[in-house]
């Protein structure tokens, strides 16, 4: 009986949802997140049903270093595309509280236009301490975002460790922010990251800064010249603009749109979708696995006796995960 009252609330769930309801979207990603085993049960259950309805929107990774302006910067293109007629999420990964798991960034507070706006929804993620900065379930809302008919998905990302290269393993663009430098103009540049971007921009080109960004945004072309890009259909291009004056922002998502016109072309944009999606699935069989091991008492106190082997020295790392193995059989 409760099982069918629960794929009752399931469905009813899924239809508000496809009906654009922004509390049933809340609702559905609440329960993406939750750690209940029921109530995860539920989530896949309802992401499975939501699948034929997800798919076309943009998705698109935003990255950059503590400062560079992330959220400005989300708050004047997402208002932008709003006035070009489009839906658009924000999903922006927290950190999280040590002590309660939550998000400690007040997302709307930091996108004062967007948050204003009927079409617009912003979900801060919190991470609870995966990939370095990437919620474990920022894949489910962003299909569930799809699904209530947001056309654009901005992904947040706190900018450090793993973090990048997740996003950019679940979107189709990555935008890499940068500031103008002070002389050192390539002192922030990590190899890694300019090779995941499809575009990098150089924020706050504005007033005394213009001619710094303009200084800035040629040594990271010349930098890009030596790197290889993702794709040989498209080579990152590197442009300014002032998120606090909104120049340059129309300039930006022009870019995101040629590249979806490139990869289209070429193969390039089905073909990355299909490696994301086999991607996420080793990921959440990862997470499963590891929940498995968290979770069954029985399992849970032999992991902790071959710790303290390990610990101890009577027992390899090899063998050791060999045995931890075959308590998952």
């Amino acid at each position: 009986m409760v099982e069918k009252k629960a794929s009752q609330d399931i469905n009813s769930l899924a239809r508000d949802l496809r009906a654009g309801s922004r509390a049933a979207l809340a609702r559905a990603i609440t329960l993406v997140e939750s750690r209940r085993g029921d109530h995860q049960a539920l989530a896949r259950d309802l992401v499975q049903m939501l699948l034929p309805d997800t798919g076309k929107a943009f998705r698109v990774g935003i990255t950059g270093s503590p400062g560079v302006g992330k959220s400005t910067t989300i708050d004047a293109l997402g208002t932008y595309l709003i006035g070009q007629g489009n839906k658009v999420a924000v999903l922006a990964v927290d950190p999280s509280s040590a002590r309660s798991g939550g998000s400690i960034l007040g997302d709307k507070t930091r996108m004062a236009q967007l948050s204003a706006s009927d079409h617009a929804f912003i979900r801060p993620s919190p991470t609870s301490g995966t990939l370095g900065g990437v919620a474990a379930k920022t894949r489910e809302a962003m299909l569930l975002c799809e699904a209530a008919g947001f056309d654009v998905v901005l992904v947040e990302t706190v900018g450090i460790g793993q973090s990048e290269t997740a996003v950019c393993d679940m979107t189709d663009f990555f935008l890499a922010l940068m500031l103008p430098g002070g002389g050192d103009e390539l002192q922030g540049i990590k190899k890694g990251l300019v090779e995941l971007a499809d575009m990098i921009a150089i924020n706050k080109a504005d007033g005394d800064n213009l001619k710094r960004a303009n200084v800035t945004a040629a040594d990271y072309r010349g930098a890009l010249h030596i790197l290889s890009p993702r794709s040989e259909h498209w080579h990152p291009p590197v442009e300014t603009y002032s998120a606090l004056t909104g120049d340059g922002i129309a300039k930006i998502w022009q870019k995101v749109l040629d590249h979806r016109k490139a990869m289209n072309a070429s193969g390039d944009f089905a073909a990355r979708r299909r490696e994301q999606q086999v991607k996420w699935m080793w990921s959440m069989l990862e997470q499963r696995m590891l929940a498995r091991l968290r979770s069954e008492a029985s399992v849970r106190t032999r992991v902790k006796k071959i710790e303290a082997e390990v610990a101890e020295g009577h027992l390899t790392p090899a063998l050791a995960a060999e045995q931890i193995l075959e308590l998952l059989q």
